[in-house]
């Protein structure tokens, strides 16, 4: 049996005090600024460079790192040729400290292991829909609630970490080295991360790191704050996240625009054409993908896990999100789900392939929209993958699938693609579990959830290939309606301050 490891000697309700009255008085006003900045993803913003807004929201994320004065702390903001900005940041182990505690604490070795931070500076786009009164960069506080774009997916992960990191400090906690990395192409699928990362790896370091990855150090612990939360009542733990493949698919057939009255009929639209292509794909009928090797099998552990969440959940799991509605005879008529039966809708949007349409071109609007047959269609295709599938290979067969023997002979490409295969956790250590059971009960009073993410963290399965030892805390502040990529995307402040504290007591926990 494995010897229970000790609780850690964090005092939880003196380290949630200290870091709610810096999120109040601080980190807040520092997300507020970095919300109003629109610090687009490369892929959003093809002159990102020349706009300067990636550059500033890291100035400004490094000054106030520089200004929290942690203990020991270098910090570095890292530039390749070409290449958008990170913001890396380095914390040697502590033995612990007598000075600054609030109760005596017990001295014991530094850890030779790492704990690595995660989170990211760029953004999606504006969206459309957004409250009258709000907007993407005009940030708005509002019930605990922080609205704007980016704020939590995950502008906020920079300044947390810091905050985690000085309520260790502020006690006089023993804790391992921990390092930052905060990138600024991860809504672009983190092109721009792995050359940093090698470069990271293959760097020399001063002895505290190891050699195991160069300045990254032997890292033990990954904690990535750029997740989702069942609901905001307890500490949820990222159990997956889905892999995507997307591209431009365009249907060609014409050279120009002609008169569908006089052309209709002989000439066929671009639209059937291309939905003729998609039902290749899939079942429309169902939404179900046809290609099996776009499919996996869900592993056991986590159909366990996704009927325990389904039983803490129930329908909320579908009824957080803004169905359209309209009275009908006197009553209020919603859109459905594909699904109302919480197990299998947890698995819907983790565990199967699902294909989005997120944007399109060529057709015009609608007060220009004159009777004219339209030369193309085009579509910009979300393809969300199974964690066990192979992004790679899929973008592949899916180039052949809609490519080969267009109907009536007509021009469909698939460009642009780009991939990032899918994630799934590996097994929790004791002491893991443990310590993430004991920061959810101190800090919301209820057990860790477990849940799988429909999204792509292009970086876990990165890392978790880099270090198969390490566990692995990826978690979030994105719970019921926090819209993130959407309109009205919200940050939950007491959320993030809870998730905060939590992150620290874990931290101390590593043995």
């Amino acid at each position: 049996m494995n010897a229970r490891v000790p609780q850690s000697e964090l005092n939880a309700a003196q380290a949630l005090n200290q870091i709610s009255r810096q999120w109040d008085g601080d980190i807040v006003r520092q997300i507020t600024d970095y919300i109003a900045i629109p610090a687009k993803s490369p892929m959003f913003d093809a002159d990102w460079a020349a706009h300067g807004y990636i550059d500033t929201v890291v100035r400004n994320a490094a000054d106030w790192v520089a200004l929290q004065k942690v203990e020991g702390l270098t910090l570095e903001v890292m530039r390749l040729e070409g290449r958008t900005p990170v913001l890396f940041f380095e914390v040697p182990a502590s033995n612990g400290s007598m000075s600054g505690a609030a109760t005596p604490t017990q001295r014991k070795p530094p850890s030779t292991q790492t704990v690595l931070m995660y989170g990211h500076l760029d953004k999606q786009p504006e969206f459309t829909g957004w409250r009258n009164d709000l907007g993407p960069w005009t940030p708005k506080y509002e019930d605990g609630k922080l609205y704007g774009r980016g704020g939590a997916d995950d502008g906020y992960a920079v300044y947390a970490s810091i905050a985690a990191i000085q309520a260790l400090k502020a006690q006089g906690v023993a804790h391992p080295r921990i390092v930052g990395l905060i990138e600024t192409s991860e809504e672009s699928g983190s092109p721009d991360l792995l050359p940093y990362v090698d470069a990271l790896r293959a760097a020399g370091s001063n002895g505290a790191g190891g050699r195991t990855g160069g300045r990254l150090g032997d890292v033990a612990l990954v904690i990535c704050l750029d997740s989702g939360a069942g609901n905001y009542d307890q500490l949820w733990l990222t159990s997956s996240l889905r892999g995507m493949a997307s591209g431009v698919l365009k249907v060609e057939i014409l050279t120009e625009g002609v008169h569908s009255g006089d052309a209709s009929g002989l000439v066929p639209s671009s639209f059937r054409i291309m939905r003729q292509v998609l039902d290749r794909l899939e079942d429309s009928a169902t939404g179900r993908l046809l290609p099996a090797s776009f499919h996996c099998e869900v592993p056991a552990d986590r159909l366990v896990q996704a009927q325990a969440t389904a039983a803490i959940l129930g329908d909320e799991i579908h009824k957080r999100f803004p169905w359209a509605h309209y009275d009908c005879g006197g009553s209020t008529t919603f859109a459905l789900p594909v699904t109302t039966d919480p197990v299998q809708a947890l698995l819907n949007r983790t565990w199967s392939p699902t294909l989005s349409v997120t944007g399109a071109e060529g057709f015009p609007d609608f007060k220009n929209a004159g009777n004219v047959l339209r030369p193309y269609t085009a579509f910009k295709l979300s393809l969300r993958l199974p964690p066990l599938v192979e992004a790679a290979a899929a973008v592949q067969e899916l180039k052949t699938l809609l490519e080969d023997n267009a109907p009536y002979q007509a021009r469909v490409t698939f460009e642009g693609a780009s991939s990032a295969t899918g994630w799934n956790a590996p097994g929790t250590a004791p002491w893991f579990e443990q310590a993430l059971n004991e920061a959810s009960q101190a800090h919301f009073g209820a057990s860790c959830g477990h849940i799988g993410q429909g999204g792509t963290i292009p970086l876990m399965n990165l890392l978790s290939k880099g270090f198969p030892t390490a566990q692995m805390m990826v978690c979030g502040v994105l719970g019921p309606r926090s819209n993130a990529h959407g309109p009205n995307e919200f940050l939950h402040v007491p959320y993030a301050k809870k998730l905060t504290a939590a992150v620290a007591h874990v931290m101390a926990q590593l043995p």
